[in-house]
């Protein structure tokens, strides 16, 4: 006998990567109010890999909650991207060990050659700017689904 598998449910998990712009804004969108600890955020300059674990809104079932009158739920997800040359961060203490910081969006500014910036924006005026060889963003859901704590959609003022 085996455990069940996340992939053998109702939904599979989300397996998602973005090459280009068009691809960023969708998992921009999917990303938007994801929260994580500061701690939950690593930058392995030799394998040029940036990687942060998200606790995802799971927007893509939003209408499909409200539809049956289920609770909204979040999903742990994996967000990475790759040939990262550069990390920078503005608005906020990496040390700071206990902030939770909520994610807004992704953007990329491209550069010369394939080369370019993904800022990702933050709640608070924070963001990180990460300086890319070539754009590759994958998005990977690595929980099951689960309650949102606060049982509402995010909102922003």
């Amino acid at each position: 006998m085996t455990d069940a598998r996340f992939e053998e449910g109702g939904e599979a998990p989300l397996h998602l990567v973005a090459v280009d712009t068009d691809d960023l804004h969708v998992i921009s969108t999917l990303v938007q109010d994801a929260v994580l600890p500061v701690t939950e955020m690593q930058h392995d300059a030799k394998r040029r890999r940036f990687a942060l674990m998200l606790n995802r809104f799971r927007w893509e079932d939003r209408v499909e909650a409200e539809r049956v009158g289920r609770a909204y739920e979040r999903v742990r997800s994996v967000l990475v991207v790759e040939d990262v040359l550069k990390v920078r961060t503005f608005g906020f203490d990496r040390a700071d060990k206990d902030l939770v910081l909520s994610l807004l969006s992704l953007d990329f500014a491209p550069g010369e050659d394939g080369t370019g910036r993904l800022t990702l924006t933050l709640a608070g005026d924070g963001a990180l700017a990460l300086d890319v060889e070539a754009l590759e963003v994958r998005l990977e859901d690595v929980t099951r689904p689960y309650r949102a704590p606060s049982g509402k959609v995010p909102t922003h003022d």
